[in-house]
């Protein structure tokens, strides 16, 4: 569903990304680790088409995210680390809204059965998002996929700055949307919530894709200790 083949992007001089081909299927979710400026966030804006690609390719669904932006993008849904939503509508008109123009009129009841399968308690149902914490926004993101039924999401950041229940909650979340054949790119720099998320995890550095694994085949220590050694943090290590 997702595949990148020596994708790469340059700026000026700097090369953001490097040569970069991976693929995440139906019910995978792939963690791509790194420091800031490791290409994370290119990579994904890439496969948004919100930025051209220097060289290679970036598919979604087997189609090229840079020939066919519109169609690409009525498989994907994006959650960036701050998801913007309407502060003054309410989380109902919030998903109704962004149903609408992907084309679905959803009824009511069918509105607030994704918010709650989505995990916002239904007291909020009616609430402005302008007073919703950052947790109870993402919930509204996940609705938002669960009513598009999306094939694709793509996430930067989405726990930086959540509590560890709100945290928990929404890798909850991220398991029930592979339960659905959705397949998943997280860029992230928290390991553990990676560690059990994931179904697969990168680390990249200086915009290449330089370690690779099955998450169920390396544990938390070993991933810590391999990130580190990886971004040459020898201090921490000693």
């Amino acid at each position: 569903m997702i595949s990148t083949k020596d994708l790469t992007k340059k700026f000026g001089d700097l090369t953001a990304v490097d040569h970069l081909s991976l693929s995440v299927k139906e019910g995978e979710l792939l963690c791509l680790l790194g420091a800031n400026g490791a290409g994370k966030s290119t990579t994904i804006n890439m496969l948004l088409n919100f930025v051209a690609p220097t060289s290679g390719s970036a598919t979604i669904n087997g189609l090229d995210a840079t020939r066919h932006p519109i169609k690409t993008k009525e498989f994907i849904t994006y959650i960036p680390e701050n998801l913007m939503l309407y502060p003054m509508l309410t989380a109902i008109e919030n998903l109704d809204y962004f149903s609408g123009i992907t084309g679905r009129q959803l009824a009511q009841s069918s509105l607030t059965g994704f918010l709650e399968e989505a995990g916002l308690q239904k007291d909020a149902f009616h609430k402005r998002i302008s007073t919703f914490s950052k947790g109870m926004r993402q919930k509204v993101g996940i609705a938002i996929a669960l009513a598009k039924d999306t094939k694709v999401l793509l996430l930067d950041e989405p726990t930086s700055g959540l509590d560890p229940k709100a945290s928990n909650e929404f890798g909850n979340l991220l398991q029930k949307l592979r339960g659905k054949g959705v397949a998943i790119l997280m860029a992230t720099h928290d390991l553990f919530r990676a560690k059990v998320v994931a179904t697969h995890i990168g680390i990249m550095k200086d915009g290449k894709l330089v370690q690779q694994f099955v998450a169920d085949d390396i544990s938390l220590p070993q991933l810590e200790k391999t990130y580190l050694e990886t971004m040459n943090y020898k201090e921490v290590l000693s």
